[in-house]
This record gives structure tokens, sequence and C-alpha cells, in this order.
């Protein structure tokens, strides 16, 4: 699985967990600052255009509404994620 190098993708938490599963499964990390190689930084970037910016909002729930208007129309595959995600 291919993870980007957040810490709790490090977690001792699940390490036995991730040393017991070592021959099926593995996490490959994404170098420590590179959200050129992360397909959601460019997704979230797009979102925040399109949502949030330069708008003024009262209410925390006012962002969370117009975000999800956003995620709404990406329910079902489009070129648009195809793009941001490089999914050819």
């Amino acid at each position: 699985m291919l993870a980007d190098n957040a810490r709790f993708h490090h977690a001792v938490l699940h390490a036995d967990w991730r040393n017991d599963c070592a021959e099926r499964f593995s996490l490959l990390f994404l170098p420590p600052y590179s959200p050129e190689l992360n397909p959601i930084e460019r997704v979230w970037k797009l979102t925040r255009r399109l949502a949030t910016h330069n708008r003024y909002f009262a209410h925390v729930d006012e962002v969370a509404h117009a975000v999800e208007s956003i995620f709404e129309k990406w329910l079902v595959a489009n070129n648009t994620l195809s793009k941001l995600c490089a999914i050819i």
C-alpha cells in the first residue's frame, strides 16, 4: 500500500499487525514532503478553489456544506477526478 509519511502511518499501535502481515502486506512511503506525488493533494487544491477560495463563512457548518456540495458532484467517476488522480 502506498502511503504518505503521516506519523500515524508509522504508529506503534499497529506495528504488530504490520509485522504479522509483512509477507502479504507492506506500506511503501512517499518521500517526507511530496504533495505533488499524492493525488489527494490535487483534489483538495481544486476543492478549496471551487468551494472556499475568496469566500467568507460565518460558521464552520457553511464551510462543510460548500465542500460537500463539490464532493457530491464527484460521487461518480468523472474526467475531473481521473485527471487529478492521473487515472488513465
